[in-house]
């Protein structure tokens, strides 16, 4: 439980979402995600007299949350769903800033056991939250076909969803299907040789998005956020997949995650916020060289009007 935040990737457009948050230095900030800490920690060096809350549900993350020392900071141990739930509980009622960096870490990829990864044959398990009961091998054994092509198809946009999801419910009728390995030997008749990786992952993105609920939790957090922020606050969002980065792009430039748009008498469109890029930031070439991580990261910053 104690890995060092070494073994965490390294902060993607740290100095990009840092200028996006435009800190002053005694406001209140959000860290949803803190991961290795490397984006709180960089927050917390421009707090003098703020103070920075930080969400993380992943145990090895609160143990690098602990060797953080500083009066202006707070962990809190839980889903960036129950944000406004949580800061009320600290009498906080509105905030000057909330960051976001979505997605796995690439220490939860890493760590075998955790089921995230495909190089590795572990028990199918995907939990961010190691507490909570949904895991893989339950998707994967209990859902009906139905339920199963419907997030293959959505979650992880996999062409053969149907097919796939058919092939899966037929299989557990023999064995439960419980590791990796049991998956990829069905993922294995359906994919063409030499694309076999982008289907694992899409396959495995689908499924780990069901068992986290990660899509939900983005379209709450994402209203909770904007009713937190007091007036010019910011919202740096950074979406690895296209999914994430509609809901946040519809949200910003909407006020609704469905890209539905409400109007007031005069024809203006109601929404909360205002966008300070109009297009999503992406790495530079220099941090792509260092980081293949960041290639496929969009960065979205928007103000509260």
């Amino acid at each position: 439980m104690s890995e060092s935040n070494s073994n965490y990737h390294k902060p993607v457009m740290l100095k990009e979402c840092i200028e996006g948050l435009d800190i002053r230095p005694e406001g209140v900030y959000v860290d949803l995600t803190f991961g290795g800490g490397g984006h709180s920690r960089a927050i917390l060096e421009k707090l003098n007299g703020g103070h920075l809350y930080a969400f993380d549900q992943d145990q090895d993350a609160k143990a690098n949350a602990e060797k953080i020392n500083n009066s202006s900071f707070t962990f809190i141990e839980g889903n960036f769903r129950y944000l406004k739930r949580y800061l009320k509980m600290y009498g906080v009622k509105a905030v000057d800033g909330v960051l976001g960096d979505l997605g796995i870490s690439s220490h939860q990829i890493d760590d075998a056991k955790r089921g995230f990864s495909t190089r590795f044959d572990a028990e199918l398990d995907m939990r961010m939250d190691q507490s909570a009961t949904k895991t893989a091998r339950q998707v994967v054994n209990e859902y009906s076909e139905e339920d199963l092509h419907r997030i293959l198809g959505m979650y992880g946009e996999v062409r053969n969803a149907r097919t796939l999801a058919r092939a899966i419910v037929a299989a557990r009728i023999n064995a439960e299907i419980r590791t990796i390995e049991d998956l990829k030997r069905i993922l294995n008749k359906y994919v063409k040789r030499g694309k076999e990786n982008r289907y694992y992952a899409q396959v495995f993105q689908a499924i780990r998005i069901e068992v986290n609920e990660e899509l939900k939790a983005l379209e709450e957090v994402l209203e909770q956020s904007s009713e937190l922020l007091a007036t010019e606050g910011r919202l740096v969002i950074m979406s690895y997949h296209s999914l994430e980065d509609r809901l946040v792009k519809n949200y910003i430039m909407k006020g609704k995650v469905s890209g539905d748009v409400e109007k007031d008498f005069y024809g203006n469109v109601i929404k909360p916020l205002e966008a300070v890029t109009r297009k999503p930031v992406t790495a530079s070439e220099d941090e792509l060289k260092e980081n293949n991580r960041a290639r496929s990261a969009k960065l979205r910053i928007a103000k509260k009007l």
